[in-house]
């Protein structure tokens, strides 16, 4: 049986290429983490465009302009007064482009000259090769550089939010870090502008949970999760208040709905686990997520009986049989459904 062939870490190799400033001439970015992906588009086009020649050497086309014999002029033509050409191709799908198209990609990418650096970049539209065209993907795979830049880690997020508070003379511990990851999307995108907010509100240097809580408006699986919390402890209106949130921020109520189930599935995972001995690296292992959320839904599921996460799933799946056959108004629904989940947790 032939070996498996390691997976490449491209990311490195495109650190390492803009270290030693030796480019590559095709480049593919695409992947989750937009943010890093700006971010390493700018250090190429700073290191390969001058600001006076630009108008002359970078060429940028998206799939409104693109237009193959203006991408292949503009891939082959001379750099004028400058060493080098950058060529920029957005959200271009090479793999759904006629025939024609797709084989004068492949000869031009196949042979790009010293002096031209080809990024073709993947943000709205999704980088899905066609691996069935097998000419034309291997032109692509033998030649380009394709960097994936995925959603980061928890522990290099958190590194990475506590530096940009740092930056702006805040300090905020660890798990204030975690907590606004997970009540956020948890892209560096997004978090990015989080930080700005909460640092122009704070007025201390240490940012505290009030802070955060504030000016973040959280993401579906938070609220739920705040949700929870809050059934849990017997406090029903704090709850409904939480749903009514969800509300406002147009949120759908089936959509909704499939977060609470979600959330109450991962809780009676999680509360097995802990009648068998086991803890939250288990979990994680589970469903694919990061610590801080892991450790919170065990700590949730040590409130709740396995009695009562039976319930819950009735519940939610009898209310979702309701808004979808009955002409009852789905928020008033969900509300019965909170009220309900209330009744449950004060019985355990």
């Amino acid at each position: 049986m032939a070996r498996k062939e390691e997976k490449k870490d491209t990311l490195q190799e495109l650190k390492a290429a803009i270290r030693s400033r030796e480019f590559g001439r095709f480049y593919i970015f695409h992947g989750e983490e937009t943010f890093l992906m700006h971010h390493y588009f700018e250090q190429l086009k700073k290191h390969l465009v001058d600001e006076l020649t630009e108008s002359f050497n970078f060429h940028r086309f998206n799939s409104e302009t693109f237009n193959i014999q203006s991408f292949v002029d503009s891939v082959e033509g001379f750099p004028m007064m400058a060493e080098t050409t950058f060529v920029w191709v957005d959200d271009v799908d090479l793999f759904k482009l006629p025939e024609g198209e797709r084989t004068k990609i492949a000869e031009v990418v196949s042979d790009i000259p010293d002096w031209c650096t080809v990024v073709f970049t993947y943000e709205t539209v999704a980088w899905k090769p066609d691996k069935r065209q097998k000419k034309f993907w291997d032109a692509i795979n033998d030649h380009a550089l394709i960097v994936e830049f995925a959603k980061q880690n928890q522990r290099d997020l958190i590194a990475w939010v506590s530096k940009h508070f740092m930056h702006q003379g805040k300090r905020i511990s660890n798990d204030l870090c975690a907590y606004l990851i997970d009540i956020t999307d948890g892209t560096m995108t997004s978090l990015a502008g989080e930080i700005r907010k909460i640092v122009s509100y704070s007025g201390t240097d240490e940012i505290k949970k009030s802070d955060i809580d504030a000016v973040t408006e959280p993401v579906l699986d938070a609220v739920v999760f705040q949700m929870t919390d809050l059934l849990s402890a017997g406090k029903y209106g704090p709850a409904l208040e939480k749903l009514q949130q969800l509300l406002k921020m147009q949120q759908e109520p089936l959509g909704i709905l499939g977060g609470i189930g979600g959330h109450f599935r991962r809780i009676s995972t999680a509360r097995t686990l802990l009648d068998n001995g086991r803890n939250a690296s288990d979990l994680m292992k589970l469903y694919g997520i990061p610590d801080y959320p892991a450790r919170k839904t065990m700590e949730a599921a040590r409130k709740f009986r396995p009695e009562f996460c039976a319930r819950a799933a009735e519940l939610v799946l009898e209310t979702d049989r309701k808004i979808k056959t009955s002409f009852d108004e789905p928020e008033r629904l969900l509300e019965l459904l909170i009220l309900q989940l209330a009744q449950e947790a004060r019985r355990g």
